[in-house]
């Protein structure tokens, strides 16, 4: 590995490497700059160094100055690096973003007034008392392109967001992964602090209000873990159905949504699915959600998906698309908008970063490799909602304990579709399916095998289900 005399840098703009290196590392820094805006780059990125470079396995090694820092460059921006390095220098396969020796892993917070401090300098604040995760500049209404797959939603988060009375007690969107159910989420606690700047907004994860209420219960602070989740005035919770089967933690989620919507606080949820469907997750939250305004976002349209990239185009007025690619994009990229957004970011910087003007031909040499895995993603959802059509039987079913064999046996064609057209464990299956076990879908792909070599209906059936959703 090179580093210190060759690659460690105190100064950003004076990088002590070698020619090529330093070369590429101020064409990256001032590229990203460009396209992230001086506001995002200087809070996020300017503090990188670049320490290292490993030549056998190619990897670039940058450093931050907090192990949040490193964290959030690395879910967020990792990519983009990846790709403007290897546009610049070939030689390099990899990035590593590591947090500098001795770095703090400091708390993080209650996003709070409007004019608070910016991301760097609110980091560096170590208070205990603190729980949450900060707001997303970049998610806010203004930035959220709307079309028939998501308006319901966007008007139902605009009506949440807004300082008046409430309309509903809770609001609960549902969608498939990369619809906008965490941009809308962050929009809603952007629309309200501006609008009420010294309110306790709280923005988490499920997985995080399960990792601080188990530190609370192993610290001995669970009072105050309470104390500090329903003071906020708007409590927006993400992926909620990942605290499905963790019995401790969802009682103290029911609790927690208890408190918030009966003080007339605003309590907002996003999961992959609908409150009845969240399998293992208690039914009394599902309930308690369900009594809400219950809304759900939808794959966009081709319309939808061209104004998207007509949007994201205006924010980048160097990218110099034409019309032609900007369709390939949206005509290729269904599956999701976070999928689309990220293709037409990789053929913007890899234009910028070789200097080569878009066409049709260097986008699809850009996103060969996204190209091959772009087919469209068969659901789960997806594959229950055709079975239930196919055998005229009620959605509900797919997750009901009935065992009927009018019910049970188009359950268990979804389950044997689910395994053969979509990548998920056979758990996964289980959970989406009720919360079965993973051996009640291993059953129920061995009885379908059994009985599509035995009887001729239902293997017309399968094969007719197949057809349909594969084209």
């Amino acid at each position: 590995m090179q580093h210190e005399s060759d690659l460690e840098e105190a100064d950003p703009d004076k990088v002590e490497a070698h020619e090529p290196f330093k070369a590429a590392w101020e064409a990256i820094r001032n590229g990203l700059r460009r396209d992230l805006g001086a506001r995002t780059f200087d809070h996020w990125l300017k503090p990188m160094k670049l320490i290292g470079f490993e030549e056998e396995a190619g990897q670039i090694r940058l450093e931050l100055p907090s192990h949040f820092m490193a964290d959030w460059v690395r879910e967020h921006y990792s990519d983009r690096l990846r790709y403007a390095w290897r546009a610049t220098v070939p030689s390099v396969g990899e990035i590593d973003i590591v947090a500098a020796d001795g770095a703090s892993r400091p708390a993080l917070f209650i996003v709070g007034e409007e004019d608070a401090l910016p991301p760097t300098e609110q980091l560096s604040g170590t208070s205990g008392d603190s729980i949450g995760t900060p707001l997303e500049n970049r998610y806010v209404f203004s930035n959220f392109v709307t079309g028939t797959a998501n308006e319901v939603a966007f008007n139902a988060a605009r009506m949440m967001a807004d300082a008046g009375v409430p309309m509903f007690s809770s609001l609960y969107i549902h969608a498939g992964t990369g619809l906008g159910k965490t941009h809308l989420l962050h929009a809603i606690g952007h629309e309200f602090l501006r609008q009420k700047p010294r309110s306790n907004v709280l923005y988490m994860s499920a997985e995080k209000f399960m990792y601080e209420f188990v530190s609370a219960m192993r610290d001995r602070d669970t009072i105050g873990f309470k104390q500090r989740l329903r003071s906020a005035d708007l409590l927006l919770v993400d992926d909620v159905q990942f605290i499905a089967g963790k019995e401790a933690t969802q009682e103290e989620f029911f609790h927690t949504i208890n408190e918030i919507i009966a003080t007339g606080h605003r309590l907002v949820i996003s999961a992959d699915r609908p409150p009845h469907e969240l399998g293992a997750v208690d039914k009394r939250i599902a309930s308690r959600l369900a009594g809400g305004l219950v809304t759900d976002l939808r794959q966009p349209d081709l319309d939808h998906r061209r104004r998207i990239v007509t949007h994201k185009l205006g924010q980048m007025p160097q990218a110099g698309m034409p019309q032609d690619v900007a369709d390939f994009l949206a005509q290729r990229f269904s599956a999701s908008i976070r999928e689309l957004e990220g293709a037409l970011t990789r053929v913007v910087a890899y234009s910028l970063l070789s200097k080569r003007p878009i066409d049709l031909a260097f986008a699809q040499e850009t996103l060969a490799d996204l190209l091959r895995h772009s087919q469209r993603r068969i659901t789960i959802d997806e594959i229950q909602r055709s079975v239930c059509e196919h055998y005229g039987i009620r959605h509900a079913e797919m997750t009901s304990a009935r065992r009927a064999r009018e019910v049970a046996r188009p359950r268990q064609v979804a389950m044997y579709l689910a395994k053969r057209l979509t990548p998920r464990s056979l758990p996964e299956i289980g959970r989406r399916f009720g919360g079965r076990d993973h051996t009640t879908v291993i059953h129920a792909i061995k009885r379908i095998k059994e009985l599509r070599a035995a009887d001729s209906e239902l293997d017309s059936d399968v094969r007719s289900l197949l057809r349909k959703l594969e084209n």
